[in-house]
């Protein structure tokens, strides 16, 4: 009798611990995170070019292994591969403002509408990036 309940409370554990396995893997796919007029400094006297918002916005890419390709001025596509994992961006921006939306990508799970939390962490990191780029170029070119 003691053997039994003690198998019970085994195989009830296990199947918790699985279920809560599995809540915990299908928590690696979220929303795409697209960043929607992402400010670009300016200061009473000084304004960015587009040319040194192209720089900026480069700079900040290739620091993270993105492959960055001018279209026109105020596009860029930024492709960055990762192992057998690919994301593609469009950047657009003007003097005020820029966007990063999802393009395309390869072997993240992309459904229409969530995609591998690694992409949302990828572009955190590009916004942050493209940020202090930014701050920076207004900073050295007062």
């Amino acid at each position: 009798m003691v053997y039994e309940s003690s198998k019970r409370r085994i195989l009830l554990a296990t199947t918790v611990l699985c279920l809560a396995v599995l809540m915990l893997a299908g928590c690696k796919r979220q929303v795409v995170h697209n960043v929607m007029d992402a400010y670009v400094p300016k200061s009473s006297t000084h304004q960015l070019s587009m040319e040194q918002i192209e720089h900026a916005i480069i700079e900040a890419g290739a620091g993270r292994g993105w492959v960055m390709s001018t279209q026109e001025p105020g596009l860029i596509i930024g492709t960055l591969n990762i192992r057998a994992h690919q994301a593609v961006v469009k950047i657009t921006y003007d003097q005020n403002s820029y966007n990063i939306t999802y393009l395309n990508s390869t072997n993240l799970k992309y459904d229409g509408e969530k995609i591998h939390r690694n992409y949302n962490n990828w572009i955190n990191y590009l916004e942050r990036d493209i940020n202090v780029r930014l701050a920076a170029e207004l900073s050295s070119s007062k």
